[in-house]
């Protein structure tokens, strides 16, 4: 069997995790979750976070296969277009995206600039269904309750890649009041994750750690079991959706949430240049 190994790269300005997944002799690899650096003051992208991806497989001779999307974030804006037009790979994400593209083309009135059907995305996932990374295989499995088309990929030998329905056990679960989000579903899609063995390994999409504690990408499903402070063996669905719920009603919402949803759900591109040739985001006001 194939041994994989990953490579983690942390953006310390959004507390994101990205990942190189790649099997050792084989050079096809998959980008998960990667971050364009944007600067909301400004309005400036820049590749900084990007570039080190880029650094690697390049020093590595590795080549893109994949380029995967865990949801349309919410919290950073995505770097998969650039990264395919630097290293080639198929940029996908699962097949639920087309119900949040709808959500958001209604929430920014984007009319006919955006279509809604997952054509940006190269491929869409359904639940359970399996590809390959070189000669790893990887199960996409359907997660939702953050998002409406949130996916985790299962690769086998080395773990699942969860996105945000965990974090850290004393940082607890993702939120579930953006458009289309469920508590209910995200109990369900949490159960799905932890049913799947205690070695399981977990790696995280973000990590916001309590002072005194660095950021860590990965916990095992044991550890999740035992501490999670809002997930653990003993809450039921009605108790978790409940703390979620009056949770959510205390949290600002993502300060990039608005510019990162109009490139996210265009899987990391622009909207198109106005006659100018300046590329503009849409700011909907009292919406969110």
């Amino acid at each position: 069997m194939p041994s994989p190994d990953v490579e983690v790269f942390f953006d310390k300005q959004t507390c994101t995790f990205s990942y190189v997944v790649h099997a050792r002799g084989n050079p096809s690899c998959a980008i998960i979750d990667s971050v364009l650096d944007y600067n909301p003051n400004s309005g400036r992208t820049t590749t900084t976070s990007a570039d080190q991806i880029i650094a690697f497989i390049r020093e590595k001779h590795l080549h893109v296969q994949w380029i995967l999307e865990t949801h349309a974030h919410a919290d950073h804006v995505s770097a998969s277009h650039y990264l395919k037009t630097q290293l080639g790979g198929q940029i996908a994400i699962g097949a639920h995206i087309t119900e949040v593209q709808q959500v958001f083309k209604r929430l920014f009135n984007l009319d006919q600039k955006v279509a809604t059907d997952g054509s940006q995305f190269d491929r869409l996932f359904h639940d359970q269904e399996t590809f390959s990374i070189g000669d790893i295989a990887v199960t996409a499995l359907h997660v939702p309750g953050h998002t409406a088309a949130d996916m985790a990929y299962c690769v086998e030998n080395l773990g699942i890649f969860i996105g945000d329905t965990l974090f850290m056990p004393d940082v607890g679960t993702a939120r579930c009041d953006f458009p289309g989000g469920d508590a209910g579903k995200l109990f369900d899609s949490i159960q799905k994750i932890l049913a799947l063995g205690d070695d399981t390994r977990l790696y995280l999409c973000h990590d916001y750690p309590p002072q005194g504690r660095e950021a860590q990408y990965c916990v095992t499903v044991k550890e999740q079991r035992q501490a999670n402070i809002h997930v653990h063996d003993g809450v039921g669905l009605e108790d978790f959706s409940a703390m979620r719920t009056e949770r959510d009603k205390t949290l600002d919402m993502p300060v990039l949430i608005l510019p990162a949803i109009q490139i996210n759900i265009r899987a990391g591109r622009y909207p198109e240049p106005e006659s100018n040739g300046i590329h503009y985001l849409k700011i909907p006001l009292n919406q969110l």
